[in-house]
């Protein structure tokens, strides 16, 4: 064979093969963008709305046809009992899971349970009361709940018994049901009584319930005291549910300084089956923004060798 003739072959091969590997990856892409990820993130309301619409029985259908096989809505108590039907009805055709939704006491800080006022345990045990109807409409087992603000004028010991105290009568509501309401430490401002991990996990062992545990926001954690596979770590036992957003900024991973490829790989690596929520917002605008969602999703949970 002529060397010129040598060369054009070789070039023709080596743009086939390019050709090829390129129509692979393109197929692995598109295989990939449907499956379900090794661990189950918690979709929201409006976080697909640029590609689904706004009707969020079909982003929930949207993002299953993305992978994802879990929901969480804080705003579900307030959502008619009808369209709360619909969201469960959607659920269970797609064989996905309820995540958390925020049980209706008045707010973060409002009706703090440190008090130890008769009129705020019993708004609190309301709100246990309805998410007990809330949940059956769903299917779900978890509602998250915030103590409130501290009360400055009282010693910390006997605010915390107040915590522990009006947290125990909200668990003999919701245990028969097998509801389990999740505490949540949180950063948004100094004047917050639950702030750290460690403290979640010290009152969740005097509440002594299964139906009380923690909430392991790692957005809030990162900002509130780090270390975070340490800390979730020492209170594993302790933790029913996970939510994500990178810091700084709260949107999704890749975004800022939290190595979420590793925390999810510690994770899997650990058995967690339970659900993580994704408690933020996202970087860029528009349809892109949301695949590109899609796609941090995608790198953070390519972790199994």
């Amino acid at each position: 064979m002529k060397r010129r003739d040598f060369m054009q072959a070789s070039v023709l091969t080596g743009a086939a093969m390019l050709t090829t590997a390129a129509a692979k990856a393109a197929r692995k892409e598109k295989d990939d963008s449907s499956k379900p990820f090794h661990l189950d993130y918690a979709t929201h309301d409006g976080m697909f709305k640029n590609s689904a619409g706004d009707n969020f029985i079909d982003q929930i259908k949207f993002a299953y046809d993305m992978g994802f096989r879990s929901i969480e809505d804080n705003g579900l108590p307030g959502r008619t009992p009808e369209m709360q039907s619909k969201i469960g009805d959607a659920l269970a055709k797609l064989g996905m899971r309820m995540g958390v939704f925020v049980l209706d006491k008045g707010g973060n800080d409002a009706n703090s349970l440190t008090a130890g006022k008769t009129e705020y345990v019993d708004i609190f045990l309301k709100g246990c009361r309805n998410a007990v109807e809330v949940s059956k409409r769903v299917n779900g087992k978890l509602t998250t709940i915030v103590p409130g603000d501290f009360e400055r004028h009282l010693p910390m010991g006997i605010q915390t018994a107040n915590v522990i105290e009006a947290l125990r009568r909200g668990a003999e509501i919701l245990e028969p049901h097998g509801i389990v309401m999740v505490l949540e430490p949180l950063s948004d401002n100094p004047d917050l009584f639950l702030r750290t991990a460690d403290q979640t996990y010290a009152i969740c062992k005097a509440v002594k319930s299964p139906s009380c545990k923690i909430l392991y926001d790692m957005y809030h954690m990162q900002r509130n005291s780090g270390d975070m596979i340490h800390n979730l770590d020492l209170c594993y036992d302790e933790i029913a549910y996970y939510q994500i957003g990178d810091n700084p900024g709260r949107k999704e991973p890749t975004t800022g300084e939290v190595n979420y490829k590793n925390i999810f790989k510690h994770l899997y690596e650990k058995g967690y089956k339970g659900m993580l929520g994704m408690e933020h917002g996202i970087s860029k605008p528009g349809k892109d923004g949301e695949m590109g969602l899609i796609k941090a999703y995608r790198w953070s949970d390519d972790f199994v060798e």
